[in-house]
């Protein structure tokens, strides 16, 4: 579609480990709007993170490879672009917020030389300039005292402090499309909800592009426009975000749906669980893949894996199924 700032067709990727390959990501397909926000959820494994590191090819190769595949940003593939090029696309075209900003934040330099290598690198900003620009960028997510603060190492901020540190980096070169990989699990409640805030607002303030990577159902509900939800390396469902609450159509979304706390549910409901473990994908699916964990399971499921197929406006879903009667699609 000519109106998407990110087209991701058919992306496979596989790693080649001592007991097999593991097909970790088997041909899934999304698109991302400018100034959109989406999120992708899915259970640990499900292949979530793996998507955005093989976009931005940070893929350790071997043991891992993208083996299929296009993801066209502003018209160019970034999965054939020679290392070069890509390496410009990432932090200023591109730019990733990762889990754990102590593992992803370098121990041993200063934090305000690590925000202005990539304004020095990317816009071509003299030291002074970087270190300007560096503590509005501090400045610009909350941290108080930011002059001062960019002489700091990591270890002398908190955990909420380094990640709006990992968000300024992102933001240094001011990016249309942001990738957040799940930031706020590391973080306590109030700190995760300072953080969306945060985000949302930035979001707003300078219209980039957001795929928010989680497995929190909530911070989906309250930050996304678009949900698509992952399982063995695959998507199964996908649904602007009140539709897919309001109507989930693939019995893994129910079951996610039905493992969360309501508050404005009368009475008293047993939180459903998933009975059952994730694929161990050492054979890409040929079938589908929730077929062990599904009570809705018919013969077709063990035969077939079911691409994805419209159920709504905007609403597709992977299930020979129609959950709601029973009946086959």
């Amino acid at each position: 579609m000519p109106d998407l700032l990110l087209d991701v067709q058919g992306l496979e990727t596989v790693f080649q480990t001592p007991a097999g390959v593991v097909h970790a990501v088997n041909g899934i397909s999304f698109g991302l709007k400018e100034g959109e926000t989406l999120g992708i959820v899915g259970e640990s494994g499900c292949g979530k993170s793996v998507t955005m590191l093989s976009l931005l090819r940070l893929i350790p190769t071997p043991p891992g490879k993208i083996k299929n595949g296009k993801a066209l940003f502003f018209g160019q593939d970034l999965i054939a672009m020679p290392n070069e090029q890509i390496r410009h696309i990432r932090g200023s075209q591109i730019s990733m917020i990762f889990q754990d900003p102590m593992t992803s934040l370098n121990p041993v330099l200063t934090v305000g030389l690590q925000l202005e290598e990539p304004l020095m690198l990317h816009l071509g900003m003299t030291r002074n300039q970087a270190r300007e620009h560096a503590a509005s960028l501090l400045n610009m997510v909350g941290i108080p005292n930011a002059k001062d603060r960019l002489r700091d190492f990591p270890h002398q901020f908190s955990g909420g402090m380094r990640q709006r540190v990992m968000i300024a980096m992102a933001l240094s070169c001011s990016p249309p499309v942001v990738i957040a990989d799940e930031p706020t699990t590391a973080l306590d409640v109030t700190i995760q909800a300072q953080i969306i805030d945060l985000v949302k607002r930035l979001r707003d303030e300078l219209g980039m592009a957001i795929i928010w990577i989680t497995h929190d159902l909530g911070v989906v509900a309250d930050l996304a426009q678009k949900v698509v939800v992952m399982y063995g390396g695959l998507i199964i469902e996908a649904a602007p975000v009140e539709e897919l609450y309001a109507n989930p159509q693939h019995p893994y979304t129910l079951g996610l749906m039905g493992s969360l706390p309501r508050v404005d549910e009368k009475g008293h409901h047993r939180l459903v669980s998933i009975d059952g473990l994730p694929p161990v994908l050492y054979e890409k699916p040929n079938h589908c893949p929730f077929a062990p964990r599904c009570k809705w399971v018919t013969e077709k499921c063990w035969k077939e894996n079911p691409s994805l197929l419209g159920v709504g406006t905007e609403h597709r879903a992977a299930c020979w199924v129609d959950t709601k009667t029973g009946r086959a699609r």
